[in-house]
């Protein structure tokens, strides 16, 4: 390869990277990205095509490349590059959210003002500054957004009547709060900092607060036009049906269409009625499913009677799992997994748990976020496969070591929704995994397993359903409650999140199937030879990549290991 090819290369990650936090900056906070803390980003219609603009200039420098002379390692990144920039064009071009208001933090800007900013590490000097710049610079944003929204439902692309209920409810609670109280105000600062909190205080007291009422009021005028549980689908909206497209391949980096999506979530529910007989024979005495679910889902003696409880199961687990890595992972240069209580003001939206990433300064580690109010009405059972999927050897584990591979450009290392199937999918595959490695207390965990791969299932169906197949919420929601053990409280916020996000619940089977299946394609080509801490180091050792690209690798290791 050339040495002007290779730059040009360097050249279109490096702007790919800039342009991507630039153009959501409250998403680099998530990620643990430094230098972005103090922007907020332009969510006006001008700002995204300014954004889309640049995206466009940078895909045609990455295809631009096809045809280069590549070795593995550029091949790999001119790869993974034109997916993720072929990917947040898609997002930037159909902006699904502007047709969605909702109170979810990882597609409604609103909502991700509350999830992000409280997370931007401060012991670095200027981080501060960078916090107070936002909140002065914030006012500005959410008026943008109320204005975007308008700008969209005057379009024929109006949100969901269940959008704009949540996020006015999650307004509502974030205002409610005494402002000393306030999740903008009390982020951890180093000592000595009261000055600056009494500046924070007086900045959200006097600029932010009324925006945000604002705001309130826009999406209050919304419910009007607002699409009622009817036509909650994407495909409900202009342009929506291709936007539907173009985020399934996003979401799953896969050419399948919704209709075999669909088919496949219907095969796999199929197919899990076996294990469902088998452990719950043996976790609960019966084997007939629609029991076993129902037992799960009605008996009181399978809920948590304290939070204090809930962490304790979710701790246990953890360092059961850190126990057994070595014998399962090469040795991967990580710090610990924290484990973070959601803020109570949050549940209503929140979904039972979520990772969030380490700062690339090492000031926040990684962290296991889980919901704990309400305790009675979380199921004991599930939360030892939610620690596996999200800490270790799940999120915390592919995530944060990534950040540690310091041979790959941070467009490669600070990843997240840019590659859920890939992510999630892992999280999902640790969650059998975890299994094999022993890591489960009893079947009744196990149960807690199978529960959460039907949801997994379910998700394929009732996504595709409403945004592709016009079904309405409550259809969706019925198919759900009928083939899982969740409540319908739960049943409510996942078909809720679907709408607000569509395309995203497809990653997480989607991203199984395809590791699970290069796995088994290494052993039968590999026999004894198969090493499965290899293996993962394979998977996880090029950071989140495309499923196309998880393929090539995986060839590629199968080749050198026979």
């Amino acid at each position: 390869m050339s040495h002007s090819v290779a730059e040009d290369l360097t050249a279109a990650g490096r702007r790919f990277f800039h342009a991507a936090q630039s153009g959501d900056p409250l998403n680099a906070t998530l990620l643990g990205v430094e230098g972005f803390d103090d922007q907020l980003g332009d969510p006006s219609r001008a700002g995204t095509d300014a954004t889309v603009r640049e995206l466009r200039a940078i895909h045609d420098a990455v295809v631009a490349l096809d045809g280069a002379p590549l070795d593995d390692a550029q091949r790999t990144e001119r790869d993974v590059l034109r997916w993720l920039v072929e990917g947040s064009l898609a997002d930037f071009e159909h902006s699904l959210w502007e047709g969605n208001a909702s109170a979810a933090g990882y597609v409604s800007p609103q909502s991700l003002i509350f999830q992000a900013i409280p997370a931007a590490p401060m012991a670095a000097p200027g981080a501060v500054d960078a916090w107070l710049t936002r909140l002065r610079d914030l006012p500005a944003f959410i008026e943008a957004i109320g204005t975007r929204y308008r700008v969209a439902a005057a379009d024929g692309r109006p949100p969901t009547a269940v959008g704009v209920a949540q996020a006015l409810t999650q307004l509502d609670q974030h205002l409610r709060r005494p402002v000393e109280q306030d999740v903008l105000v009390t982020v951890p600062l180093p000592a000595d900092s009261d000055a600056a909190r009494q500046v924070a205080a007086e900045l959200v007291e006097s600029g932010v607060r009324p925006a945000l009422q604002r705001l309130a009021g826009v999406l209050d005028e919304l419910r009007a036009v607002a699409r009622d549980d009817d036509h909650v689908g994407i495909s409900e909206i202009a342009g929506g049906a291709e936007g539907y497209r173009a985020a399934v391949r996003r979401h799953t980096t896969t050419d399948l269409t919704p209709e075999q999506i669909h088919r496949i979530g219907l095969d796999v529910l199929a197919d899990l009625e076996s294990e469902w007989a088998e452990v719950g024979a043996r976790a609960l005495g019966t084997d007939d499913g629609a029991r076993i679910r129902a037992r799960l889902r009605d008996d009181p003696s399978l809920r948590f009677e304290s939070s204090a409880e809930i962490v304790a199961v979710v701790r246990a687990a953890l360092e059961r799992a850190e126990a057994a890595q070595p014998r399962w992972f090469p040795e991967l240069a990580i710090g610990a997994c924290a484990i973070e209580e959601i803020d109570p003001a949050e549940a209503d939206n929140a979904a039972l748990a979520y990772y969030r990433p380490p700062s690339a300064d090492g000031s926040r580690p990684g962290a296991h976020c889980i919901l704990t109010t309400d305790p009675q009405d979380r199921f004991s059972y599930e939360y030892e496969t939610l620690a596996f999927h999200e800490s270790v050897p799940g999120h915390h584990l592919s995530i944060a070591s990534a950040q540690q591979l310091t041979h790959l450009p941070p467009h490669r290392r600070y990843v997240d929704a840019q590659l859920c199937a890939f992510i999630e999918g892992w999280g999902l595959y640790s969650e059998r995994l975890a299994d094999e490695m022993g890591l489960y207390s009893s079947d009744l965990a196990r149960l807690g397993m199978l529960s959460f791969d039907a949801l997994r299932a379910c998700r394929l169906v009732v996504d595709t359903g409403m945004h592709a197949l016009g079904w309405s919420r409550t259809r969706a929601a019925q198919f759900m409650w009928d083939h899982t053990a969740t409540t319908r409280a739960n049943v409510r916020n996942e078909i809720d999140r679907y709408i607000g996000w569509p395309g995203q619940a497809l990653s997480y089977l989607i991203g199984r199937r395809e590791i699970r299946r290069q796995r088994e394609l290494a052993w039968a080509a590999l026999g004894e030879r198969f090493d499965v801490r290899e293996f993962h180091g394979v998977v996880l050792g090029e950071g989140p990549v495309p499923l196309p690209v998880l393929a090539d690798l995986v060839e590629r290791w199968v080749q050198r290991a026979g």
